[in-house]
């Protein structure tokens, strides 16, 4: 697989292919339009009381239109008209060389960026000011988003902050073929690491070593980067969305936990990848773990079946639980007509979260239009609420957990309790989730 990464990472990084894209979307609200488009990337950070840098995170719309990901202080114009990109990077100065060492150069950013110019930071001004001057006049604008920028834009008479940043998201839904190579990138090395951990896992005692192979397995691979911090959650951690932690022990009284779940995933080249699995540590499910198992396998399978452009992702998220009410009728943890309990949502007990996001520059990348105060239980925390284009990236994550903090409220709810078979679902809790 990795060869077919290599005829397409040969080439540069396609910012002025994504700049057009932005563009045409900019004009499907303003068809004339024509201008700049400004970006500033992220700035270095300290931590307080410290001269300590916190951890750098490019901005990701920076490094949409340029590629750029881990070089902090930098800048974009992007002249519409002309189909020009110039690129202004910070000066180096000898103590910066002295601490952190050389940049690239500007032809060496000029060779891997498809950029028309690299100029340093210091002509930035000047540059913006002449571009205002010649703009009085027309309809040209300069775009912007708002809130992530420094200048002040004083000599241009058209400004907009607020098509650009929207148009930057909604374009970075459709992935060209190298977003998508570097997405296969990413899997294929996190892919590589999960099976690391599979085959030494009966070796490990605590959540931290799975944490730390899975970590030096993709490091090794070339990635030093996680897309999210891991989850090692072993027994009922894993009845936590995000437990994070990683600490506990997989041996209890000499005894090892029923599974334990791994949802890691590296970053390559600011792309990510994101997956779950979920696996005995003694070698073998256990009855109801296995039980469990196969229902969240159903469920992801089915949804993956009923993937196709242009289905709308709340029909995604309504057949997993569909599917999940099935299984656990099966099993009788839950009881009674099923389209009664879809109604009455008492599924959300077990699987309150979205069965899934988009996936691209961020593990929960943008563009899902989630509702904001969703009152359905069902639709509460579905991150992508809209059709799927073709080219989007989606994962494909359901499955049940057994956390008692959600689920107790439901035993006591007379809406609830009658769908809930409680003596069933005490077998379970030590499952956790998968």
């Amino acid at each position: 697989m990795s060869a077919s990464f290599d005829n397409v990472f040969n080439g540069k990084y396609p910012a002025k292919s994504y700049a057009k894209r932005v563009v045409e979307y900019i004009r499907t609200g303003i068809p004339a339009a024509t201008g700049i488009i400004y970006l500033e990337g992220q700035y270095e950070q300290f931590y307080e009381d410290v001269d300590e840098l916190i951890f750098f995170r490019q901005r990701r719309a920076f490094t949409y239109l340029t590629g750029i990901a881990d070089r902090a202080g930098c800048h974009l114009i992007y002249d519409i008209a002309s189909d020009t990109m110039t690129v202004f990077v910070p000066q180096e100065d000898v103590e910066q060389i002295l601490w952190s060492g050389k940049s690239p150069s500007s032809e060496q950013v000029l060779k891997q960026y498809d950029v028309d110019h690299v100029l340093p930071d210091t002509e930035l001004g000047s540059a913006l000011a002449e571009i205002g001057r010649q703009q009085r006049g027309t309809h040209a604008a300069v775009f912007a988003i708002a809130g992530r920028f420094r200048q002040k834009f004083h000599d241009f008479e058209n400004r907009n902050f607020d098509i650009l940043g929207e148009a930057i998201e909604e374009c970075r839904i459709v992935k060209d073929d190298f977003e998508i190579a570097l997405i296969k990138k990413a899997n294929e090395i996190s892919c590589a690491a999960h099976r690391a951990v599979l085959k030494q896992v009966k070796n490990f005692k605590n959540e931290a070593e799975i944490d730390s192979l899975f970590t030096a397995e993709c490091m090794r691979r070339g990635t030093k980067k996680q897309a999210y911090p891991s989850i090692v959650a072993s027994g009922i951690n894993a009845a936590s969305m995000h437990y994070e932690s990683n600490n506990q022990d997989l041996i209890i009284d000499n005894k090892a936990k029923d599974l334990v779940l791994v949802d890691a995933g590296c970053e390559w080249d600011c792309y990510g990848s994101d997956i779950t699995r979920t696996f005995p540590l003694s070698g073998r499910f256990s009855k109801n773990s296995r039980r469990i198992y196969d229902i969240v396998l159903q469920m992801q399978l089915s949804c993956i079946a009923a993937l196709k452009e242009g289905v709308e992702w709340e029909q995604i998220h309504t057949l997993a639980h569909t599917v999940a009410i099935d299984g656990l009728l099966s099993i009788g943890i839950l009881r009674g007509n099923p389209k009664k309990i879809f109604a009455a949502r008492t599924s959300t007990a077990f699987m309150p979260y979205g069965v899934s996001h988009f996936l691209g520059m961020d593990t929960h990348d943008v563009g899902g239009k989630p509702v904001k105060d969703e009152t359905d239980l069902l639709f509460k925390y579905l991150r992508v609420r809209r059709s799927l284009p073709a080219g989007s990236v989606v994962t494909v994550e359901p499955g049940p957990h057994f956390s008692p903090h959600v689920i107790r409220p439901y035993l006591e709810s007379p809406q609830h309790n009658e769908f809930i078979n409680e003596a069933i679902l005490d077998e379970c809790w030590a499952v956790g989730g998968i």
